[in-house]
């Protein structure tokens, strides 16, 4: 069996453009994606505030689009998408994480999920939990049904997955904004994405940034920390076997990539990828996750002492309080006593001033 390959890179802000196109035609996306398909550009937004590593960089984006336009695929080929949750604005978080002024420089319109058709999908493989979970069916943008789809996650830890990257970026998907039902199960259920997609998409490809990386109690309240390393393979669960690898973590450790593995989804195991371009292999960042208090709050009603009011908590009308409270911790707490300053400190790197001049 061929090994899947997964291309890394090192990278400048004066280089990563240019970077980028070298990338993807490391990892032979021009093989996987045809120039006459329609493409979805999944983007990934964890917050509606810009916070370095946590969605997706504009010189990602940007490096992305330009590479697939100056191969020759149209625009009007091309549909950049983001999804809402219960706690994120898609369209205001394209205008914050600074996607606008990238699409709107190479004539693209970015596509908000709440505002498109969606339905209700009978899906021909047996999937893991999601059935569960939504007895009453599981809807999905009509829009994703036979297009292509390239993910544009972030090198970041996090607290429910332990790490996130290309198969996560789906959970922001294929899944409308009552997905934290999810939570519960978050490793089942990000097989059974991996096995939606499969059946949606004719091809998947994954462009990961880790320029700037996120460490700690992922995916909002983490430690920036500069890596300078791109990433992109057309096999999701390898992509994120070595973006955990270079995380530090064991990606065989990690039940979502162990578990796609074994349903041979992909190849979890580092010692069956060929990785290219960078030597990777004394690459370790150190990273550990952590959870934030609104995470650890969350799997408190959902597994722990507080499991007995999940339904009142979680499911009720009563519903409306987590939301808020999370928005109360993140953005009036968090961010303004201990964010704001990560953010000032980054802007004082090379990195931020590249962020700066977008």
């Amino acid at each position: 069996m061929r090994k899947p390959k997964v291309a890394v890179l090192r990278t400048s802000p004066e280089s990563v453009l240019e970077d980028y196109r070298k990338l993807m035609h490391l990892a032979e996306y021009e093989h996987i994606l045809p120039k006459d398909s329609e493409i979805l550009i999944k983007l990934n937004l964890s917050w509606t505030k810009y916070f370095p590593s946590c969605s997706s960089q504009p010189w990602q984006l940007e490096g992305v689009v330009r590479t697939l336009l100056t191969d020759g695929i149209r625009k009007e080929k091309l549909f950049p998408i983001e999804n809402k949750t219960v706690v994120t604005d898609p369209v205001k978080g394209a205008k914050n994480n600074k996607w606008m002024p990238v699409l709107q420089k190479y004539g693209l319109s970015f596509i908000s999920l709440p505002q498109v058709e969606w339905v209700t999908h009978e899906f021909k493989e047996k999937l893991v939990r999601l059935p569960q979970i939504f007895p009453k069916g599981i809807k999905i943008p009509k829009m994703f049904i036979g297009k292509n789809v390239i993910h544009l996650p972030t090198v970041k830890t996090h607290g429910h997955s332990t790490t996130t990257g290309a198969i996560k970026n789906a959970f922001g998907g294929l899944l409308k904004e009552v997905r934290h039902f999810a939570h519960t199960h978050i490793h089942e259920v990000l097989v059974d994405l991996l096995i939606m997609q499969k059946e949606l998409h004719p091809a998947i490809f994954c462009v990961m940034d880790g320029t700037v990386c996120g460490d700690g109690a992922g995916p909002r309240t983490m430690k920036p920390r500069i890596a300078g390393l791109i990433l992109a393979s057309a096999d999701s669960v390898a992509i994120d076997a070595v973006s955990a690898k270079i995380m530090g973590f064991d990606p065989m450790g990690i039940p979502y990539i162990r578990m796609c593995h074994e349903r041979e989804l992909g190849i979890g195991d580092p010692a069956e990828i060929n990785i290219v371009g960078e030597d990777i292999s004394g690459v370790d960042l150190g990273f550990r996750t952590k959870r934030s208090v609104v995470i650890w709050g969350d799997q408190m009603i959902r597994k722990g002492f507080l499991k007995p009011f999940e339904w009142i908590l979680l499911r009720s009308p009563l519903f409306f309080w987590a939301p808020f409270a999370s928005n109360v911790y993140h953005d009036w707490l968090w961010y303004p006593t201990v964010g704001r300053s990560r953010v000032r400190k980054f802007a004082r790197t090379e990195w931020g001033k590249l962020w700066k001049d977008y």
